[in-house]
């Protein structure tokens, strides 16, 4: 089974819940991003992946062997969203398992909000965590 690391974002992934988080983007300050791993991925109000973002995933891939799964709420399956549930953490956030199974937070709200939208510091916390190797592959 392939184990998979989730970033979960903090917004729907409907035409309307991109609208609702662009407002919500718009009219927060900058002290306190929406999104947290919209800030990680996108940079912001974005519709693509930021480079930084591309670069990372590819690095977390290869270095951990992880497969990256970037969901909106409304796009978890039935055991991600139970265990989000039942986990009692806030969104964004970000979780890993092996095929829906096995699931853990790897990083809440606070810890990926330290990240500052930053890439490398994103893996450098996974790295710190145990979940990717000590060296970098790239």
């Amino acid at each position: 089974m392939a184990r998979t690391l989730y970033v979960l974002y903090n917004a729907n992934g409907t035409a309307f819940g991109k609208l609702s988080y662009g407002y919500k983007k718009l009219t927060s300050s900058s002290a306190k991003p929406v999104c947290a791993a919209c800030e990680l991925t996108h940079g912001g109000i974005r519709l693509d992946e930021n480079e930084a973002w591309k670069m990372a995933k590819t690095q977390i891939e290869k270095e951990g062997g992880l497969e990256v799964k970037q969901l909106h709420r409304d796009e978890l399956g039935a055991e991600v969203k139970r265990f989000v549930e039942q986990a009692g953490e806030p969104y964004p956030l970000v979780i890993s398992g092996d095929a829906d199974k096995d699931l853990k937070v790897v990083m809440n709200k606070d810890e990926l909000g330290s990240c500052g939208g930053d890439a490398q510091k994103f893996v450098g916390m996974l790295r710190d965590k145990g979940v990717l190797g000590s060296q970098p592959s790239l």
